[in-house]
């Protein structure tokens, strides 16, 4: 049952900065994101990261489509924390391309228009389940024909073992894991995209509870 008050560290200025002295550290996580970057669609002109963190995904991509020779391709970052949004606008500043929102997506999103890749890595876990599903709804509403959605995403385990296994693997234990965290299992929402009309969904690369689930609108 979902909790009437869901726990969030992420307004909290030390819990962002925690993860930003770990997150190159993350076991495997460039390999999940070597993998996203094969299903950005060639000629890919306008971009929406969600959950975008200090930009690091974002950067990532940006930089695949100027290796692709597509360097004029507007972005859209979108973050709720505070001390998150300091460092996406650090990291782009003087870039005319790259636009900021602040956004919490508790909330529905905003009018941001259409996009040909909206890409999260390790965000939409935070959300409780039943807004899981409702982002994965509009994201599809925001995509134009033959677009993409690529989720880099903290999922659960079948089991509590593998649960535990996993965090000790990450230096975490079931006792000192992220309160905010509210993970649900792959085949649950490949389902969801399957149901909202997500073409050739897969989870196309995962380590444990790490797994980049993808599809695309017809």
């Amino acid at each position: 049952m979902t909790a009437s008050k869901p726990v969030n560290l992420w307004t909290s200025s030390e819990h962002a900065r925690d993860y930003l002295e770990r997150a190159d550290s993350i076991t495997h996580r460039s390999e999940g994101e070597s993998a996203l970057l094969e299903f950005i669609p060639p000629g890919t002109r306008r971009v929406l990261d969600l959950g975008t963190g200090d930009g690091r995904l974002l950067a990532l991509v940006r930089e695949e489509l100027v290796r692709r020779e597509h360097p004029g391709t507007e972005a859209v970052a979108v973050d709720f924390s505070p001390t998150m949004l300091d460092e996406v606008r650090r990291r782009f500043a003087g870039e005319s391309s790259v636009s900021v929102i602040a956004h919490n997506m508790d909330e529905p999103l905003p009018a941001l228009g259409p996009f040909d890749a909206v890409i999260s890595s390790f965000a939409i876990h935070h959300l409780v389940h039943e807004r899981k599903r409702a982002l994965y709804a509009e994201i599809y509403g925001l995509l134009n024909p033959g677009g993409v959605f690529c989720n880099l995403e903290h999922v659960a385990s079948p089991t509590p073992r593998l649960h535990k296994e996993f965090l000790e693997r990450i230096g975490f234990t079931v006792e000192t894991e992220d309160p905010s965290n509210k993970l649900l299992d792959v085949e649950t929402q490949l389902g969801w995209l399957r149901e909202i009309g997500f073409l050739d969904v897969d989870c196309t690369w995962k380590w444990r509870e790490l797994a980049l689930l993808v599809g695309r609108r017809p």
